[in-house]
């Protein structure tokens, strides 16, 4: 890997989003991503590809031949795991205005997917709610530690009959009351 770039240099493109949101907590092959993202030409889909990887955005977690061609699997990789303080202390106001506006792109294509699946039996999976909490930084640490050890026995399927769902966290300053 090169010199790091700042890390919304790399992922607040549109395809690299759309990639990163495809592969997010799961595994996929390029072909798979390919399937996922036809909108995307298949030279354009390897060259963001292709950054993301430079990065450590993503990742290959195995490799495999298929009719004489390398056929890559991909999965997030360690720099996407969680982005820090630091990377987020490093966007400017506009790069976070689009980071977060992708991020609730990414929330209301999944949202819209539910309907377009006709899958009714599937809602029963749905939720949101929203609760504002009091916290200072150590707090928030400890937040935040507490969710990924009460979470990471459901990152990966366990068993037959368990769906993927996506959980996602906001957390937005709301000033002194």
């Amino acid at each position: 890997m090169t010199e790091a770039r700042p890390i919304a240099d790399i992922v607040l493109h549109p395809v690299r989003m759309k990639i990163i949101q495809q592969v997010g907590g799961r595994s996929m092959t390029t072909a798979q991503l390919r399937e996922a993202l036809p909108e995307v030409k298949q030279a354009t889909l390897y060259r963001h590809v292709a950054a993301l990887l430079e990065a450590d955005i993503v990742s290959v977690v195995e490799e495999r031949q298929v009719r004489g061609a390398v056929e890559r699997t991909l999965a997030l990789g360690e720099r996407m795991a969680h982005v820090d303080q630091s990377e987020l202390q490093q966007m400017d106001a506009m790069q976070l205005r689009s980071a977060f506006t992708m991020f609730l792109s990414g929330l209301s294509n999944d949202f819209e997917a539910l309907f377009d699946d006709g899958r009714p039996d599937m809602r029963g999976f749905l939720g949101f709610s929203r609760a504002p909490l009091y916290l200072d930084t150590q707090d928030l640490e400890k937040l935040q530690a507490d969710l990924m050890e009460v979470l990471t026995p459901y990152l990966q399927r366990q068993k037959e009959g368990q769906h993927r769902i996506s959980i996602a966290t906001a957390l937005i300053p709301e000033g002194e009351e």
